[in-house]
């Protein structure tokens, strides 16, 4: 985004430019939510609207639709091009689990990322003499809230389009599916985003995407670069997965064993009682295994009793590794009693590090957060970052319409067969079908480490890796049923 002028498209890359994107990203992600999912079993759902409009608004009368039948124009020469689009505004809507029983925290970076986003685009001029009027709802992280949300902001507040959502539970999907709106950036945790036409996840998607079933016909396929990434960088050849005694967080698990398997790895498999977990254990397995690398399928409480148990016990390993939900600075806090274990944290991700301010569009990202969201450096995620990521998708997207935008326009722009990296934040994707993986793909990613060393002793993630559209890998593709 340039911060001094309405966002431009981006250059059209050419077919022999294109870099293969990362698909198997979002199985980290898929791991979290399915930690998660014990917790919420323990635990009430609730559910709330939030808006960023009066409640009058969500009773007004939704205005003509010009992409569907003759709108109206409005003042100058912008018209009421669609459903959420006026002669000076467009609506956009976010769905977050913000007040899930897990706490605020845990989903809710995607939608600061891509708030900071739309103040900045709104202080320097708005889009096409727009400006873009956010409307956010928290579906409390509960089946039920989701589409409470997801009514009223497409029924009452007549969004055009939804961006950056991270939900628990995307029970509403069918209903955006349904009614053709575009929902652009949002965070994979579940399996909607590799179903549902109409919807678009920040990593991408080259499955049919029909509404009938997910990926291709119940089937998903996972690639291992990111074992084959620390086969390579550290040597390691054996690894511990350590998940808990609950149907999801032990089926993730079994992915990332097969995944590990695949790739040379010796693999030890931990498992835990989720009421009262026995850490100490699994570190006394991990010493005598001689583990180099641990992986896990838990939540972040999971995540730091294992490192408060490692450093107890005085057990090392090359690299305990988590993915980009748990990219934050958080680290620094959640790690405090085991600062051992922490700088051998090391994540992975398709986006670049928000640390790494070599980057512009890392430099506008934490410049806007600084300004509007100063509170949060202490919590600065890379989840924040790829909410920010999915706001300048989707502006790129209104931006290709000019001054009468339509969401027609703005699929064509998804569906182009051209990749997309938003300015460069992620690695590129596209939604173009193709047909199941048979064979190894072209696999890239992105790489950081926590060191307590980094930034004059304050302590920072670090990035690992030249470039994350370079640091590529041939590597398998596993199917698994989600």
């Amino acid at each position: 985004m340039q911060l001094t002028a309405p966002p431009t498209v981006p250059p059209r890359r050419r077919a022999a430019d294109a870099i293969p994107r990362r698909r198997p990203a979002r199985v980290p992600l898929r791991a979290s939510a399915a930690a998660l999912s014990a917790l919420l079993a323990l635990a009430p759902a609730l559910t709330g609207c939030g808006t960023r409009l009066p409640e009058a608004d969500f009773t007004a009368r939704a205005r003509p639709s010009g992409g569907t039948g003759g709108g109206t124009a409005g003042s100058g020469s912008n018209p009421a091009s669609d459903t959420g689009v006026t002669a000076t505004e467009i609506r956009i809507g976010i769905v977050t689990s913000l007040t899930s029983p897990v706490g605020s925290e845990v989903f809710s970076g995607p939608r600061y990322g891509a708030e900071a986003f739309f103040q900045a685009l709104n202080d320097h001029g708005g889009l096409h003499g727009r400006t873009v009027k956010l409307v956010t709802c928290d579906d409390g992280g509960s089946g039920v809230g989701n589409q409470d949300c997801v009514h009223r902001l497409i029924d009452q507040a007549h969004v055009f389009a939804f961006v950056s959502g991270s939900v628990l539970d995307y029970a509403g999907a069918p209903y955006v599916s349904g009614r053709a709106v575009p929902d652009i950036g949002g965070q994979p945790i579940g399996t909607a985003y590799d179903r549902w036409p109409h919807l678009y996840g920040i990593y991408g998607s080259a499955a049919p995407r029909d509404g009938r079933a997910v990926g291709w016909n119940g089937t998903l396929y996972q690639s291992t670069e990111v074992f084959r990434f620390f086969k390579q960088r550290l040597g390691a050849s054996s690894a511990a997965v350590v998940a808990y005694n609950q149907s999801d967080s032990a089926r993730y698990a079994g992915q990332l064993k097969a995944g590990l398997e695949a790739e040379g790895y010796r693999v030890l498999l931990q498992t835990v009682d989720f009421a009262l977990p026995n850490f100490q254990a699994v570190a006394a397995a991990v010493r005598a295994d001689g583990s180099q690398l641990l992986f896990d399928a838990m939540d972040t409480r999971g995540n730091a009793a294992l490192c408060r148990a490692l450093d107890e016990a005085g057990v090392t390993v090359a690299a305990k590794v988590t993915n980009v939900q748990n990219w934050s600075e958080s680290v620094r806090t959640d790690y405090a009693s085991s600062p051992n274990c922490r700088n051998a944290l090391w994540a992975t991700s398709s986006s670049l590090d928000y640390e790494d301010e070599q980057y512009p569009a890392v430099r506008d990202f934490r410049t806007a957060m600084a300004r509007y969201y100063p509170d949060r450096a202490a919590r600065l995620s890379a989840w924040e970052l790829e909410g920010w990521a999915g706001a300048q998708w989707l502006t790129d997207a209104l931006d290709s319409c000019g001054a009468a935008p339509t969401r027609g326009c703005v699929e064509a722009f998804m569906n182009r067969a051209e990749p997309y990296d938003a300015r460069g934040l992620i690695l590129p994707a596209s939604f173009v079908p193709r047909p199941p993986p048979t064979g190894p793909t072209r696999a890239c990613l992105n790489a950081a480490r926590w060191q307590d060393s980094a930034q004059g002793g304050r302590g920072g993630w670090v990035t690992q890796v030249p470039a994350m559209t370079e640091n590529c890998f041939d590597v398998p593709q596993l199917p698994y049923e989600p």
